[in-house]
């Protein structure tokens, strides 16, 4: 495996527990790619190329880590199946994300995570509610549905069968049910976690890691990958797990993401100063495309100096100026302390690895959780071993994500 994300760690992880012997090469002195959480602050400031170093305001460097590209995991989603079968849980430590919020008319509304407060709630009418409840009325209610329930980031969703809808809605509140206040988790200290907690497991099952490791070339023989040379040594292999930048020659653009992260010294107004949560502006509600999320965490999970909370602001991109696209999104968060913007190219593979044998990861997209990561390992799982990724049939693991102290 190359240049490790979050994804290409869980597949190292899973096939050393399937008994595949493993090397994980990273060109970075850090684990987690472009996944990896920065720390101290300075190091932001500088990958950001910002002229200044950060003020005596934002506290100590070290107490903050920054994720590059935030993502929470929903309670019941694939990713903490993941976690649970590989017993990676056991390493990491999880909050849960305190509300998730939608956009409507310029506000921002809690989605009812009780039924108490979605009779509460003003994101719909009083006889909207009675169908809600026997129901949810798709036409009433779609935007809040498809894109803050099914987690939808287009409207395309609307022209095919409804039950791939139902099952996202049903993933959505068994999560929810799992701890109450949102179904999402964020790991304590950052997504960084993530990885070194796949390379623990890894190296328990014999995997070998290898970090500051520049990759010359992908040795290929007719064809197919025999091996990696690094420094002028090859390490010979049979598959090759890697993300997008490694084999330019075999993956396209298929877009941009824009990303920015915004220091605040407040929470963010109307979420009832919650220390952590999502915001999700559903495309129509701003005359675009695709969703616009903010994902906010803060001192609370140990990624930022006390009384600070760090909101980062995703979309797609659609237009040549993509910061006036998340405008709106901007302005729930003033003021802002500091911004960094990022836009990156996504890239997806043009070759499947079936007679390479390489296999490469798409780049991240702009939503802010696991499920499509999870999709896409899933996809690599079975082109690289012919059979499904199937927990169904994997050993059940019985115990929870978190330890006792937060039943």
């Amino acid at each position: 495996g190359l240049h490790p994300e979050v994804g290409e760690c869980i597949l190292s992880g899973i096939m050393s527990v399937n008994g595949k012997k493993v090397l994980h090469m990273d060109r970075n002195p850090y684990y987690g790619g472009e996944s990896s959480s920065i720390t101290p602050l300075e190091e932001l400031y500088k990958r950001f190329t910002l002229p200044d170093s950060p003020p005596e305001s934002m506290g100590r460097g070290r107490d903050w880590n920054v994720d590059l590209i935030p993502k929470f995991l929903m309670a019941n989603g694939q990713l903490v199946k993941m976690l649970l079968y590989t017993e990676v849980t056991r390493y990491l430590d999880f909050k849960v994300v305190e509300g998730s919020f939608v956009y409507k008319g310029g506000k921002i509304y809690k989605v009812p995570s009780t039924e108490t407060e979605a009779l509460a709630s003003n994101l719909m009418g009083m006889f909207e509610k009675r169908r809600f409840r026997k129901f949810l009325v798709f036409v009433d209610v779609i935007d809040f549905t498809g894109h803050a329930l099914a987690l939808y980031r287009t409207d395309d969703y609307l022209d095919v069968p409804c039950l791939e809808t139902i099952n996202r809605i049903k993933l959505y509140s068994e999560s929810l049910a799992r701890y109450g206040k949102s179904p999402y988790l964020y790991p304590l200290y950052g997504l960084g976690e993530l990885p070194q907690g796949f390379a623990r497991l890894s190296a328990i099952y014999g995997g070998t890691y290898m970090l500051n490791k520049p990759v010359d070339e992908i040795v290929m023989e007719g064809g197919k990958v025999i091996g990696v040379k690094s420094e002028g040594e090859v390490a010979r292999c049979k598959q090759l797990i890697c993300d997008p930048s490694y084999i330019p020659d075999r993956v396209r653009k298929a877009g941009q993401v824009i990303r920015v992260i915004c220091i605040l010294s407040h929470p963010i107004k109307n979420t009832n100063d919650a220390n952590s949560c999502q915001i999700i502006i559903p495309q129509n509600q701003v005359n675009r495309n695709s969703d616009i999320y903010v994902c906010m965490i803060s001192y609370a999970h140990n990624v930022a100096a006390q009384g600070k909370y760090i909101a980062i602001v995703s979309t797609t991109v659609e237009t040549s100026e993509p910061e006036a696209e998340i405008e709106p999104a901007l302005e729930l968060l003033e003021p802002i302390d500091q911004k960094f913007v990022a836009i990156s190219d996504l890239y997806e593979p043009t070759d499947d690895g079936t007679d390479s044998q390489v296999f490469a990861s798409r780049s991240y997209d702009a939503t802010t959780h696991f499920e499509t990561t999870c999709n896409d390992i899933k996809d690599i799982y079975k082109r690289m071993t012919g059979s499904d990724f199937d927990f169904e049939n994997m050993k059940r693991k019985q115990n929870d994500v978190f330890g006792e102290d937060e039943q």
